[in-house]
Parts: C-alpha cells; structure tokens; sequence
C-alpha cells in the first residue's frame, strides 16, 4: 500500500536543478514522503524501513537508491538497490517494492526515480565517447526516441495539427492545475524551484515551431523536456497501515513490443495491467501516461480506444507540459495519482492507471485502488 507520495519540481535540463546531483534530488524527497508517512500513521512508521528502491537510467552509477538514502539520513543499515527500465525505471522501482512486500517482508519501503540529466556522466567506448546504449542487438531496429516518434506518427497516420493540439492541452491543464494549487501537496520544492518549468514554455509557439524532420510531423513543441527530477513513494502492507488511506495495487504489466516502434508499449502493458486487476477501462477514474511525445501518447491512446480530450487522463497535465526526467516519470505518474486520487478525497474503491512506453520496445502500468 502506498501512503506517501512526494515529488521535486522538474527542472528542464540545464537549468533550475543542473547542478544537483541524483542523491541531491533524491534525498528531499524522502525526507517529505517520510514525513508524510508518519503524520498518517498513529504510530510512526516502524518498523525501520527495509530498503530503498529507485529507478535511474543515465548514471552516476555507484548505485544512486543507496546514495540517496545515506544522504537522506536513513542510516548505513538501510540498503539500496537502482533498477534501470528506462523510461519505466521509476515505476519499476515501484512494483518491485510491492513485490518484496507481498513475498512477505512487511518491513515499510521507500520506492520512486531520480534522473539528473543535467549530470550525467559522458559514456565512451576505447575514448569514443556516444549518446546512448543500445536498445536493442544488432540486426533489430533501434531507432532513438525522436526518430522512433516521428515513425509512429507516420505509421499510425497522426497529423501535426493532432499533435500540436494534444501538446497544448497537456499545457493549458498544467497551468490551469498550478493556478489551483493541486500541485502543492506533492511538491518539494529545491533550489529556488517551486514549479515545473516547462510548464507553458512552448505554449505560445507550437504552430509556428519547425519540423524536427524533413516533411516530417514532429516538433519540439510536441516532444516533452528533458529535465532533472525526482518522486518517492513509502510502500508498507496494507494491514499495518490502519486507517491511513493510500493506494493498493490491484494488478500490473511489463511487456515487450516491437523495438522499432517502442512508443506503443503502455497500451498492451496498460490492457494487461486491467485484465489482471479484473477491471474494465471505464471504471478507470484518474490515467496518467507518460507524455513523452504527443504522437506516442495519441498513439497508445487510439490503442486503448481513449479519446484524447478524455478528462481522465493527464488532468493537470503530462509530460510535455511538465517535462520528463526519464528514470523518475513513471514514479512521477504514481504521485500525481496519488494527488488526484488520495490527496482529492476520492472515495475508497475508487481506481486509476499509470502507464509508461520504454526504449527497445516495452511497456510498463499498475493500476491502483483508493483504500481509506
């Protein structure tokens, strides 16, 4: 059961949050997920917790969960494991808590992602230094994630006015939410950032911004910021928590699609995720997608059969009004689910869907139940 859920404001890549580092990010917000837990709980949270679980994707290394949770104070006998699902990371990290949990161990956890993209370490082979690994074998397509958007675009036939639509909508909820305050429960602000600073930045310019390819669809308007972030979550069995409300996991996926189209994957992984829960997509009351591009989230969405002015998904904004710090997005999903569902006062019963598309061809989603 999670019963915290806190997140720092994302910052755009080289800028806000640049120069902190994973367990920098990390560390606050622990601390405000933690203290979070123990406001709810009638007897503090005990016992101790058990391990830090944390996506991550693009380094330092030196296994950032267990950095973090030494610099979060957690003390040396709190262990620390990093799980790489890329874009999935941070929700991966997640459902392997939960895992743990249900396997038995009913000592409390923190999970979430933490990605410093503004830090991350140059990789190099024999001192050739490249962007990124592989995401697949040789022989396989593996094409990066922009070119890999924009041949969804193409494959699915979504045109620039439908992308450009759906990326000004992701905006307008954005602002519309920080005007509300609905963000305000979740946030840890650091460094003088108190919001997501993509949030409007393309806004005004997404008719008028390029194609990123020649006769292509796609834009930088219609491709989410990268940026520096991190979400936490603190995991414990539901029979410890009391009366402490949060949400359960009723089911979840992880599967593999075609690499050469890897910005479909959360459909079948959200379509498993629901079968396994045994609920229809139309009890679903709060999605949260991982926006990385607005041809792969209209992509998963006709997928699904969602309309993609649906109010349910993204209410207050996805990924390319809020930026994508890819190893904490899919924790960043479970935290805004956590506000809108938890934090909003939904009724005990009350369901929601997070889901992710990862590099090389994969999807991840968990859907999740109110318990009050």
């Amino acid at each position: 059961m999670i019963i915290a859920a806190r997140r720092t404001p994302i910052g755009t890549r080289g800028r806000a949050l640049a120069r902190l580092r994973v367990e920098d990010l990390a560390a606050p917000a622990f601390t405000a997920a933690l203290a979070d837990a123990a406001v709810v709980l009638e007897d503090g949270l005990e016992p101790r917790i058990a391990d830090v679980i944390l996506g991550n994707c693009m380094g330092p290394g030196g296994n950032p969960a267990r950095i973090a949770a030494l610099a979060a104070g957690l003390g040396v006998e709190v262990p620390g494991e990093s799980v790489d699902r890329q874009c999935g990371s941070g929700l991966a990290a997640i459902l392997d808590a939960a895992a743990a949990i249900r396997a038995g161990d009913a000592r409390p956890r923190i999970a979430g992602g933490v990605e410093s993209a503004s830090t991350a370490p140059v990789r190099s082979i024999e001192g050739v230094a490249y962007e990124r690994a592989p995401f697949a074998p040789e022989g396989w397509a593996d094409p990066d994630m922009v070119r890999a958007a924009e041949d969804l675009a193409v494959h699915d036939g979504i045109s620039r006015e439908r992308q450009d639509a759906h990326a000004a909508r992701s905006h307008a909820r954005a602002r519309a939410a920080r005007a509300a305050g609905r963000f305000d429960g979740e946030l840890v602000p650091l460094a003088g950032l108190e919001y997501d600073d993509a949030i409007g930045a393309a806004e005004p310019l997404l008719r008028r911004l390029p194609a990123l390819f020649p006769g292509g669809s796609l834009t930088a308007g219609t491709a989410t910021r990268i940026g520096d972030g991190a979400a936490a979550t603190v995991i414990m069995p539901r029979h410890l928590a009391g009366s402490a409300p949060g949400l359960i996991i009723r089911g979840h996926a992880v599967v593999g699609c075609d690499p050469a189209l890897p910005g479909i994957g959360a459909a079948p992984a959200a379509l498993a995720a629901l079968e396994r829960a045994g609920v229809d997509r139309d009890r679903l009351a709060a999605i949260e997608i991982v926006e990385a591009f607005a041809a792969q989230s209209l992509a998963v969405l006709d997928r699904l059969g969602l309309a993609e002015d649906d109010p349910r998904i993204c209410s207050d904004g996805g990924a390319l009004a809020l930026g994508h710090p890819w190893g904490a997005s899919g924790a960043v999903s479970m935290v805004r689910l956590f506000s809108r569902l938890v934090r909003a006062g939904a009724p005990a019963g009350t369901l929601g869907l997070a889901a992710a598309s990862i590099g090389g061809g994969m999807g991840i989603a968990a859907v999740v139940e109110v318990v009050r």
